[in-house]
Order: structure tokens, then sequence, then C-alpha cells
């Protein structure tokens, strides 16, 4: 014999039902065309005849509303990378869905263990910051940024004024973007501005800039150029280290990148 399909449990509205219970609003739900897709639409209509209230349910509106603005926007393009390669300036996509610029990268290789990336970053869409370690193979949403060349300009509280030598457009840059950089910015000085929307969201300067000790320790007799270096403060204010030969109105060269003596200027 044919065996008896499975009771179900009876819903809530049927044990209502039989009991002699009704509602008073029932939901009815219609979809309209709309711009940028198909809009449903939640009504809440009372039994009573009375004019239908329309409701939205609210998850549903805002997964409609992340559809719609992904439908109108362009996808950015982006590559994938692995994210030992992920340097300050880049734009990566987070797990999120949201862009970030990438403030500092740094890699660890522990004796043991498993070498990892540590990203600190700042989301475009409202400036919060985060810090987030990979793996160093892992593979990240890198965007795309276009490099253009800039002259800076001056500072001052508002921010960091660059211009565009084509246009003479300026663009504002702030402190978080140039980081610890800033101090080796000078007037005229061309940098590479990378940019994304509009906003710069990384800087590259010079890798080399040349400044004047004006304090310094003086050299001791017998000190040779191969002793320790000695402590010295640049025109900038930046604090370096230098040969003992090195005195109080010499000209050295310096990286940008650490601030490090490279040699004596030979202007």
């Amino acid at each position: 014999c044919a065996s008896k399909p499975a009771r179900q449990a009876p819903s809530m509205r049927a044990r209502a039902r039989r009991k002699g219970l009704r509602s008073a609003w029932t939901w009815g739900v219609h979809q309209e065309e709309g711009v940028g897709g198909v809009v449903i639409r939640a009504v809440l209509c009372h039994r009573n005849g009375a004019s239908p209230r329309e409701l939205w349910y609210r998850p549903l509106k805002n997964a409609l509303n992340r559809l719609r603005k992904a439908c109108h926007q362009p996808r950015i393009p982006t590559v994938k990378v692995i994210a030992s390669s992920v340097r300050k300036g880049n734009i990566i996509e987070h797990e999120d869905g949201q862009l970030y610029a990438v403030l500092s990268a740094e890699s660890f290789h522990p004796g043991k263990g498993t070498p990892t990336t540590q990203i600190d970053m700042r989301r475009l869409s409202d400036g919060v910051k985060t810090s987030v370690r990979y793996k160093t193979t892992e593979q990240v949403e890198r965007a795309f940024v276009e490099d253009m060349e800039f002259s800076y300009l001056y500072s001052d509280g508002d921010g960091n004024h660059f211009m565009n030598a084509e246009n003479y457009d300026q663009l504002n840059v702030p402190d978080d973007v140039i980081g610890d950089q800033k101090v080796f910015l000078q007037e005229g000085q061309k940098i590479i501005l990378s940019i994304f929307n509009g906003v710069a969201v990384g800087i590259q300067l010079p890798a080399r800039v040349t400044l004047e000790v004006v304090e310094t320790e003086p050299a001791m007799k017998g000190q040779t150029a191969s002793s320790s270096f000695k402590p010295a403060i640049l025109s900038n204010g930046a604090r370096t280290m230098v040969p003992p030969h090195i005195q109080v109105g010499t000209r050295i060269v310096v990286q940008t990148e650490d601030g490090s003596y490279v040699e004596r200027a030979k202007d």
C-alpha cells in the first residue's frame, strides 16, 4: 500500500484560523519595475478596508539599495597581488567590499612560523583607520591608481598643498598620506602623487635630497672615517647619523625613505 505523506505542523496562521482568530493586518507583496532593477515592496493592508500603508522591509531594502548602487557605478578595476607586494599608497579592496588606502606595509619573517605582512590602511569612504595582518602569500585585490607629477607649494593648518605643472590645478594632501616623509618636502620639489577618484592617496618623493648640517659634535682627534657615526641635526629639523668628519655647515645627501646618510654633497 502507498505510504501516507508526512504530516506537516500547522502554521501559526492556520492555528489561529482554527481558533476563530483573524489578524487585523495581512501582508501583501508585489513588485514594480523601477530604475536600477526590480523594486520589491511589502504592503500592510488592514482587513477592515482602511487605506493600505506601505512599509519597507529594512533588510530587503538595504540589499536592494546595494544592488542598485552596484548596477549604476562602474566596477573599479582591480588585480590580485600577494600581500607582501603591497606598498604605501596602494589602494586595496578589503573583505568588506570597501576601498582602503595603504598607509604602511611591513613584512615579518620569523625563524619559525608563517611569514606575515602587517598592513595599516585608511578607508576612503569615511577615513576610518584599521590594521590587518595577512600571510605574505595571501592574495588581495589592488585597485589601479593614476600617478601624476606635482610640485610642492607649502603646508599650513589645512594640509599640504601641491600644484600640477601642466594645468596649474592645486591639490591638498593630508599629513597621514605623506607620513614621516613630510620633513623632506622642499619648496618647488617635484613629487609623484597617486590619484584615485580625484583624491591623493599616496606620494613618492625623490629618493635623495641635499640638506645642510646645522648641529653636530666636533670631530675628536684620532677619529677616522671608519669610526662609529655621530648624531647630527639637519636644516629641515630631521636627525640622522653622519661620519665623524662631517662638520656644521656641511651639505650632505640623505635618503628620504629613512633619513639615512648617503654621502657628502658635491655641490
